[in-house]
């Protein structure tokens, strides 16, 4: 059986931009997990992307399969895509290359360090050319690409852009069952508005699919999997499915900040 997979950044310019990336300098350990490494993209470096996703930070599950969005607001965003006809034709990167611990200081978002070293990446996918669309999830990646657009580099790139409702903001923002349903109807709504805006844009894609608006809830068919071939080789096939297999655990902050724990699901072993 064949196991398709992504051999991570091997070409340039991504194979430099793996081998010189920022620390503690660009990115606080105050306010970063940086002990845990950088975590570095998702999809397709090969120049061959026509959708850009830029998301915020990696998680325990993204920590440890070494590539973004591979939990619930992966394979909401593989959903999304999908709508647009993109099935492969991607590549997500994050606003920040480390999980973010407790809150992000201004001044931190825009140090010269972590800004420049995020630019070099958005040259790297946009230098191709083929890009026709970039989506950002929530406030943090929608100010990523407002500070390159600002740049010279930034200005002769002309592209569809839509800022979206970050996948997973009505579980975080709802305090009851009632007010995740209200805020998943508003980001449904949302991402309605970035479909309209983007599908005309996108000229080439993988599959052509006739336009389809999201309901008021998720329904079937709405998360998709993540294909195997985003994930490194020999990954276990359980680390592809749901969340839940990894938890950060301890008695304190501190504790849980040291600790990753790992479980394989319960019906992988006889």
């Amino acid at each position: 059986m064949l196991h398709p997979f992504d051999p991570g950044g091997v070409n340039e310019p991504f194979r430099s931009l793996c081998a010189d990336y920022p620390g503690p300098e660009a990115y606080p350990e105050s306010q970063f997990r940086v002990e845990w490494g950088p975590i570095f993209h998702r999809g397709r470096l090969d120049g061959s992307a026509r959708v850009l996703v830029i998301g915020q930070d990696p998680a325990q599950h993204e920590t440890i399969v070494r590539r973004i969005l591979v939990g619930e607001a992966g394979r909401r965003v593989q959903g999304l895509l999908a709508r647009l006809g993109i099935t492969r034709s991607y590549v997500c990167i994050n606003t920040y290359l480390y999980s973010v611990y407790g809150s992000v200081r201004a001044a931190t978002r825009r140090g010269a360090g972590l800004v420049s070293y995020r630019h070099r990446w958005l040259q790297a996918v946009l230098g191709s050319g083929q890009v026709e669309a970039v989506i950002t999830l929530g406030q943090a990646a929608r100010e990523a690409w407002e500070l390159w657009q600002a740049t010279p580099e930034g200005q002769a790139v002309a592209v569809a852009f839509a800022a979206v409702t970050h996948p997973t903001q009505p579980e975080s923002s709802g305090h009851n069952a009632a007010e995740v349903a209200q805020a998943t109807a508003a980001l449904l709504q949302n991402w309605n508005a970035a479909l309209q805006a983007l599908a005309p844009a996108l000229q080439h894609p993988d599959t052509p699919t006739p336009l389809a608006p999201y309901g008021t809830a998720w329904a079937e068919g709405d998360r998709l999997p993540i294909p195997e071939e985003d994930f490194p080789a020999g990954l276990p096939a359980w680390m592809h499915e749901n969340d839940g297999w990894a938890r950060r655990v301890g008695s304190d902050a501190l504790a849980k900040r040291r600790n990753i724990t790992l479980t394989v699901p319960s019906g992988v072993l006889s």
